[in-house]
């Protein structure tokens, strides 16, 4: 059987889940045993609390802005002013997150629909 180790060994509670820890950026669209989808929005200026995202996840960017995303001490993990222009729409892919927090540097709001992949078994225990 084939088990997906982000699912079985995360090692971080419940608590900092996106829903739970930052309830006010995040949202549930949908979910199933295969996936999760989060509507996520950040105003100008916002900061999110310290959370994680379980699973990797599809992102589409609906509206984009500028972020910095600091790790659980508060250290810059990455600083979209210096990692090139991006624009809306565009998707994109990103792994799972441990503990961290987000803030909205740029002027305008970040509106990001995120389909988190759980790595679930299909019939006949193959991976879908």
């Amino acid at each position: 059987m084939i088990v997906d180790a982000q699912v079985t060994d995360w090692p971080w509670g419940e608590s900092l889940d996106a829903l739970v820890a930052a309830p006010a950026q995040h949202r549930l669209i949908f979910e199933n045993a295969q996936v999760r989808v989060l509507d996520t929005r950040i105003a100008p200026g916002e900061r999110t609390p310290v959370h994680t995202h379980r699973w990797p996840a599809a992102h589409y960017v609906v509206s984009w802005s500028d972020f910095v995303r600091r790790d659980a001490d508060g250290a810059v993990l990455h600083d979209t002013r210096t990692a090139g222009a991006r624009s809306a729409p565009e998707a994109l892919w990103g792994e799972a997150l441990p503990p961290h927090s987000l803030e909205n540097v740029g002027a305008t709001a970040l509106h990001i629909i995120s389909t988190e992949w759980k790595g679930s078994l299909g019939s006949g225990g193959r991976r879908v």
